[in-house]
């Protein structure tokens, strides 16, 4: 469902463009979680309990969401006025949204989409001209993933917090990933530029070195800081690529750019959990 919806994104207006994405992939929906977790784990119920009740309100919020996106969402008269512009310019994508909401595209109106469509740019050509977008998404969350949030559950020592440290850590990185995709509302912090957005993402991957001696050497409170700095810099980011890269297309070149994003997104999120585990390298393992 966040998939469909994060490819299908970039044929709004720009107004839903922020309001889409900073509720988007790991930020509200993750401090929400962050929240029921801290209120759970409180010891007013023994631990069996406390996690049947976690996952049933989760499965409860989720069955919630897939009804709304399934039943109402495609009903909403600035969906469908979207839906019928994407259409209009060739997008051979949106005709069962349109049917689910109610609306059926005329023959003719498909043969001039059709004749529309093949004047757009190929899946290929999209890929080959925003490869840099691609790998930003892509490296963004091999990092994030890499290190949130398996790292902060495991490797972070001891300390004053206890069993609470970690629960502090990922709570604070979803906050500060929620903050992060507020920041680019104010337009002279926002990054547009693809080299400096491409250089921002390659940077980031001086924060594994950073946790490895903070985790070793530091305390706290450093951790604490890096945790914050990495959420904030992961929200900013995914932020300020998705709104950039559509820039300059037409519908169906949008839907299907936001689609490949999206793509190189998962496989990020994928490669991230799995290089997770090279932390424990060298204790034990």
């Amino acid at each position: 469902m966040h998939s469909a919806e994060g490819g299908a994104m970039p044929t709004r207006p720009k107004v839903l463009h922020h309001a889409y994405y900073t509720d988007e992939y790991l930020a509200l929906e993750e401090t929400q979680c962050s929240s029921l977790v801290s209120i759970l784990s409180i010891n007013i119920l023994t631990c069996p309990d406390r996690e049947i009740l976690f996952f049933a309100i989760s499965c409860l919020f989720e069955l919630l969401c897939v009804f709304l996106y399934a039943l109402v969402f495609p009903k909403l008269p600035i969906v469908k006025y979207y839906r019928s512009k994407a259409a209009s310019e060739g997008s051979k994508t949106v005709s069962a949204d349109l049917a689910a909401g109610g609306i059926q595209v005329l023959h003719g109106h498909e043969a001039e989409g059709d004749s529309k469509g093949r004047e757009r740019l190929g899946n290929k050509e999209l890929l080959i001209q925003n490869i840099d977008y691609a790998l930003d998404m892509f490296f963004i969350y091999v990092l994030t993933l890499s290190i949130f949030p398996g790292f902060l559950s495991e490797d972070t020592g001891s300390h004053s917090l206890g069993a609470w440290y970690a629960l502090v850590l990922i709570a604070m990185y979803n906050v500060w990933d929620l903050i992060g995709r507020y920041v680019p509302l104010i337009k002279f912090i926002k990054l547009e530029s693809r080299k400096g957005l491409l250089l921002a993402t390659l940077a980031r991957f001086l924060l594994i070195p950073a946790f490895y001696f903070t985790a070793k050497y530091g305390d706290q409170g450093w951790m604490i800081m890096l945790t914050s700095f990495l959420g904030l810099s992961n929200g900013y980011l995914t932020v300020c690529v998705l709104t950039s890269a559509p820039k300059g297309y037409k519908g169906p070149e949008q839907n299907a750019l936001g689609n490949l994003l999206v793509l190189f997104l998962v496989g990020g999120l994928f490669a991230g959990v799995t290089l997770d585990w090279l932390w424990l390298i060298g204790k034990g393992w």
